[in-house]
């Protein structure tokens, strides 16, 4: 089922402020938090869905990618947000800026003052990934090796004492304006609620090791240089029984040797002699899914262009491909022969060779300006 779009899932307008962003948010996930609709899962799933909406919309680089790219600007090959989806510790995280450190007075699980625990998350990890511009229109899926931290086999851990295991510690301080509670990560676990019992002595002073492991990363075609994927859970762990980060996958992009790309469209630099311009050719080019032969009619200008459609880069957005554009260039020779030469002088005052643009001969800013419409 096609995700909705993450405006309409919080009921708000595209241009929609910060505020306003994080009050429409606050609004659903009161409406449906898993402690107000216990067993519900359509509430559960909405309650996750405007997390996941909140998450992009209230950064400003993410949504700046959504606005233009749609879902997939965050897709890893069509597996859920991110390559995994939220979890309720990646939304119950949320809170503490959303509702307070002291939530509702204690009235939600899972953040705040309720008593719920709030699992520490371990660091994310960032790799950059070089692409072919076919590996861009195509979708590729990389295998890559990364270092990662994971768990200590034989690492044990027990109840944190300072905290009962809750990873946050309760303060409350008496103000003109009453009983104020406030909740922090606990210094002691780090917010993991656990502390190391046993730990092998290859492992750091948390319990970690770090291991090698090879990550399979699905890449959808449209990708564009600089773009983020996410691949959850494939960062580095989290002591006792945290989440483990993620890892964030940067595309680059490679130069091709002959097409450029703008957008979804390509550009290509087509060469022909004087004489295949005046009696037609025929020619071999390539495109991002192997050579095609085009043909070049006779008479061609120099600064044609060609448009072979659908020849070009998929969107990201999944709305069809861009185009290929063939650049038309005669090549004037640089040296003639006395035999060349005598032919060409004698043709400077023929009729054939006299320049007579027609108005379908588009003017080169007129050309520029097709291309961007």
């Amino acid at each position: 089922m096609a995700k909705r779009d993450f405006y309409e899932v919080l009921g708000i307008s595209k241009g929609a402020s910060a505020s306003e962003i994080k009050k429409a948010y606050r609004k659903k996930a009161i409406e449906f938090h898993p402690d107000k609709n216990p067993d519900d899962k359509e509430a559960e799933a909405k309650f996750k869905e405007a997390a996941e909406a909140y998450e992009v919309l209230s950064d400003d680089n993410k949504k700046a990618r959504y606005d233009q790219y749609g879902h997939q600007a965050f897709e890893n090959g069509g597996g859920g947000f991110g390559g995994g989806g939220m979890n309720m510790d990646d939304i119950f995280s949320q809170f503490g800026d959303i509702f307070g450190g002291g939530g509702f007075g204690g009235g939600f699980s899972g953040f705040g003052g309720g008593g719920g625990q709030r699992r520490a998350k371990g660091s994310n990890l960032r790799i950059r990934v070089k692409l072919t511009l076919e590996e861009v229109a195509n979708g590729v899926e990389k295998k890559v090796k990364v270092k990662r931290k994971i768990q200590a086999p034989g690492t044990t851990y027990k109840t944190c004492t300072t905290c009962n295991g809750s990873g946050q510690v309760t303060r409350i301080a008496n103000t003109i304006l009453g009983r104020m509670q406030t909740a922090a990560p606990c210094n002691v676990c780090g917010g993991a609620g656990q502390i190391i019992d046993k730990k092998p002595s290859d492992a750091d002073a948390q319990g970690l090791k770090v291991s090698e492991e090879t990550v399979s990363i699905k890449i959808p075609a449209g990708v564009v240089d600089g773009m983020q994927l996410k691949v959850s859970g494939k960062g580095n762990d989290a002591p006792g029984n945290g989440i483990s980060g993620d890892l964030i996958v940067v595309i680059e992009e490679a130069d091709h040797d002959s097409l450029q790309r703008e957008g979804d469209n390509l550009h290509y630099d087509l060469y022909v002699s004087f004489p295949d311009a005046v009696l037609g050719t025929s020619k071999e080019i390539n495109t991002v899914t192997g050579k095609v032969r085009i043909k070049v009619e006779a008479g061609v200008q120099s600064g044609k262009i060609l448009r072979l459609r659908g020849k070009g880069i998929p969107s990201i957005n999944g709305y069809g491909k861009g185009d290929l554009l063939v650049h038309v260039n005669v090549w004037t020779p640089k040296t003639l022969n006395k035999q060349q030469k005598e032919f060409f002088e004698a043709m400077q005052e023929d009729e054939h060779f006299m320049p007579k643009p027609e108005s379908s001969d588009k003017s080169f800013f007129e050309k520029v300006k097709d291309m961007f419409s």
